[in-house]
This record gives structure tokens, C-alpha cells and sequence, in this order.
């Protein structure tokens, strides 16, 4: 494995104009790489996108796209921060994490956790500007946040449990424009998971060495050399899930499922193009799966608009 660097950004321009002081929990909050954050946003439009209008919903919509945003924005902070707490010690036995705030010194755990704690009541004053069921879903969301971090230590799928974080935005978004959860969300929820598992695994390709050296387990190790194989059966689910979710939803079929298309055939370049020894090369096809998120939610924008 070669070309591993930190995954700190001080060329970062948010770094550069905030003040010395506050870089640190910035980066603690990964701010300086908001790009992950769609992972986490598209979810959450997905479901809010997919979900029949009640009479008078109107101007809402837009509404809830900000308060989601907002929301993703504060609460990926908070899963970084939580991971960052738990994992401080391998942080800095790893190559990629060592220069993190926390293992590198610049904040101590005590002011972590503050900032936490911060960020949560930031979170939940967004929450409740919903309907009580999705506040009911948010709080319960925080049992896996704060579990996540855990799992590389006891068991080879990590992912799957990380999808179960960044895809909760699916369950979320349905209820928040319907009040309820309904089969359809469910599957997107679903399918959202298999899409972590294939991009995360890409992702932990980077530090397979590392995890290896240091006993920390990942579904790259786990696969080793079947990891394409792998990778592209979760990503055949993922769009499968969604087509499938989309239709029972009853979205007009052509609108939703022509972008669908267009984003099946990023997933499938992603698995053709893969260089799994190159952590760049693994880094930049994790990063590329925000352009399948954005096929998906034309689709469902597309397929609701018409229906």
C-alpha cells in the first residue's frame, strides 16, 4: 500500500480564515472536508424526496431541505467527534489519523467532549422543528452514533453498522413529510446500507495495513482479495433497493428510473476503475459516490414531481 497521507486539510480555506483557536474543533468536526456530509445529507432528501405530499404541504419542503442540511452538517460533526474520542489511542498509531486533533494534542479529551455535547444540543434544537415521530427516530439514531466507533474492535463489519448511522436519514425523511414509517422507507433504508457497505469498504482499503498491524477490523480485511466481488454485489443491491422503494412508493417510472441508470453505471465504474492498493485512487472513488447520490435524488425529485 502506497501514497498514505493524512486525512487532516490545513490547505483547507475555512482553516485559513478561522481563527488559530477554533481550527482545531473545526477539524475535530471534519469542516474542513465537508464533502462526506452528502453521504449522510442524501439519505435524508432521498426519503423526504420519495414521500407522497399530504394536501397543503407546500413551502414546506424547501423548509425541511435546510433544516436537514443544517442537521447532517452538525450531526456528522458529532459522529467524527464521538469516533475521534473512542478511538484516540489507535489514531495515533495510524498513519492516516495520527495528525487528528485529539491524538495530535491540539484538543485534549475533556474539550472533546464539551464540543460534543455542544453539537448534540445544536442537533436536537434542529430535531425538534419536526413532527414527533421523527424526533422519536433522531433520538434513537444516537444509540448507533454512539456505538459505531465500537465495532471495528469486535466484529469484521464495521460498515454495516456505519450504514445503519448514515442511512437513518432514510427513515427519517419519509415520517417528517408523512408522519409515519411505511414499507417504502424501509427498503430505501435498506438499500442505503448496502450502498455504505460498498463505498466504506472502498474507503477502509486505505488503512488495511495499519488495521492489520494494530488488530482493528474492516469488511476490506475481511474480503481481501474478493473485495471488487464484494463491493459490486452491495452496489447491485443499493440500486435494486432504490428502484424497488421508488416504485412502491409510486413514483411515475420513467423520470425516477432513467437517473437511476445513469447512476447504476457510476457505481459500476467505480468497481471497474478500482485500484485497491492505491489509497489516493480509494479515496477518490469514496469521494465520487456523492455523484451517485445526486443521480438518485433527480430520480426521486423527477419521479415524485410526476407522478
Amino acid at each position: 500500500m502506497t501514497d498514505t497521507a493524512s486525512d487532516m486539510r490545513p490547505q483547507s480555506r475555512l482553516l485559513r480564515w478561522a481563527p488559530p483557536g477554533v481550527r482545531p474543533y473545526l477539524t475535530l468536526a471534519r469542516l474542513d472536508r465537508p464533502k462526506p456530509v452528502m453521504l449522510l445529507l442524501y439519505p435524508c432528501w432521498w426519503g423526504l424526496a420519495m414521500a407522497p405530499r399530504p394536501a397543503g404541504f407546500g413551502w414546506t419542503d424547501l423548509w425541511y431541505v435546510v433544516l436537514f442540511a443544517i442537521g447532517a452538517l452538525v450531526m456528522r460533526g458529532a459522529g467524527c467527534t464521538v469516533n475521534d474520542i473512542l478511538d484516540r489511542d489507535f489514531d495515533g498509531r495510524v498513519a492516516r489519523t495520527r495528525t487528528r486533533p485529539i491524538p495530535s494534542g491540539a484538543v485534549s479529551p475533556t474539550q472533546a467532549v464539551l464540543f460534543l455535547i455542544a453539537q448534540l444540543l445544536l442537533g436536537f434544537l434542529i430535531l425538534i422543528q419536526f413532527n414527533s415521530t421523527t424526533v422519536g427516530l433522531g433520538i434513537a439514531s444516537l444509540v448507533v452514533v454512539f456505538t459505531y466507533p465500537l465495532m471495528k474492535r469486535i466484529t469484521w463489519w464495521p460498515q454495516f453498522f456505519l450504514g445503519l448511522a448514515f442511512n437513518w436519514g432514510a427513515l427519517v425523511g419519509w415520517p417528517a413529510v408523512t408522519g409515519e414509517l411505511a414499507l417504502p422507507s424501509l427498503i430505501l433504508f435498506a438499500a442505503g446500507i448496502c450502498w455504505t457497505l460498498g463505498y466504506d469498504t472502498i474507503y477502509a482499503l486505505q488503512d488495511i495495513e495499519d488495521d492489520a498491524r494494530i488488530g482493528l477490523k474492516s469488511t476490506a480485511r475481511l474480503f481481501g482479495g474478493a473485495t471488487r466481488r464484494w463491493v459490486a454485489g452491495f452496489y447491485a443491491l443499493t440500486v435494486l433497493g432504490i428502484g424497488t422503494a421508488g416504485l412502491l412508493a409510486g413514483l411515475a417510472p420513467l423520470p425516477f428510473l432513467l437517473p437511476l441508470a445513469v447512476g447504476a453505471a457510476q457505481l459500476a465504474w467505480q468497481v471497474a476503475a478500482l485500484v485497491p492498493d492505491r489509497p489516493v485512487d480509494c479515496l477518490a472513488k469514496f469521494n465520487s459516490n456523492r455523484w451517485f447520490g445526486l443521480m438518485v435524488l433527480a430520480g426521486l425529485v423527477a419521479g415524485r414531481a410526476l407522478a
